[in-house]
């Protein structure tokens, strides 16, 4: 390319090779720590932003140079790498925020891991309920009657025992509530539910209660939150979220990282927000490289042009 004497000196840097290599392990030392120490907002500072655009320039000038000379699998690939760097970039206007909520409690700050602050988030979140559910584990079910001791039942839960003409099936173990939770049927028809705290939606006439003897800690199959995005009196979605599940709304996605209780038993969900503009340009490129890297096999393999 023809350029003014004054320029052509910073286009042979801006395009050359030695330049790329040194961009290149220039990323991979900044990327060390956020992929070790998990310093994640290292990838949106104004440093790693510019090595990404410095990449792309350069990526950009050197395909521009030999343009003539490069096949057009390469080009297509230099082409999804254009595009994955130019997400990349549109990604750091994006954001990271985290807020732990308490169960049936509403936030509308979080902390942004970008400014390093807290802000508005301009909507209300509500953490609604924290869902678990563990594998079947082995309990001791007491039964009273009229307030004397009238059995107790060894089994697991999801199975059932029989009193007189009705069917007992435990259904869960709430943890760390530490109570069972049964349904009851009468010759084949659900007529309510009962839990070992007390709680009971059965008839006033049904003559049997329900203690927790003893259980075996239960192991964790999966835990969700149940969200509520709202504005004002206006509920604006409604949804669960866990993990690689996310709650998605307006471009923001809410992923349930984590569930505990404080010191006084209280329990809360620990919901992390994020806005990625440029995760679709992301995907986009890597197919863009899957087309090129797959026309370039071919090429090699077969001779395709």
């Amino acid at each position: 390319m023809n350029f003014p004497e004054r320029f052509k000196w910073p286009y042979r840097i801006l395009a050359s090779k030695e330049l790329a290599v040194g961009l290149f392990i220039a990323i991979c030392l900044f990327a060390v720590p956020g992929t070790f120490i998990e310093k994640k907002d290292i990838y949106s500072s104004p440093v790693f932003v510019t090595l990404l655009g410095l990449t792309g320039f350069n990526l950009f000038l050197c395909t521009l140079q030999r343009v003539k000379t490069l096949s057009r699998p390469v080009l297509v690939l230099h082409s999804g790498v254009f595009v994955t760097l130019l997400g990349s970039v549109i990604s750091s206007l994006g954001f990271i925020a985290t807020v732990n909520i308490y169960e049936g409690g509403t936030v509308d700050r979080v902390y942004r891991w970008d400014i390093r602050d807290d802000s508005l988030l301009g909507i209300n979140l509500t953490v609604k309920k924290i869902n678990r559910e563990f594998y079947p584990v082995p309990v001791k079910v007491g039964v009273l009657k009229d307030g004397e001791k009238s059995g107790l039942f060894i089994l697991r839960t999801g199975e059932s025992f029989n009193l007189e003409n009705y069917r007992i099936r435990v259904d869960a173990l709430e943890f760390p509530s530490e109570y069972l939770k049964l349904s009851v049927f009468k010759q084949g028809h659900f007529i309510g539910f009962a839990d070992t705290s007390g709680g009971t939606g059965l008839p006033s006439d049904f003559p049997y209660e329900f203690k927790l003897v003893a259980f075996k800690t239960p192991l964790l199959k999966r835990i969700w939150v149940d969200l509520m995005l709202s504005k004002g009196a206006e509920i604006l979605t409604e949804g669960s979220s866990e993990v690689n599940k996310p709650l998605k709304w307006e471009g923001l996605s809410f992923y349930h990282t984590r569930a505990d209780v404080d010191q006084y038993g209280m329990p809360f969900a620990g919901i992390q927000i994020t806005r990625d503009p440029g995760r679709p340009f992301v995907f986009f490129g890597f197919a863009i490289m899957g087309f090129g890297a797959a026309a370039y096999t071919m090429r090699r393999l077969y001779g395709f042009k």
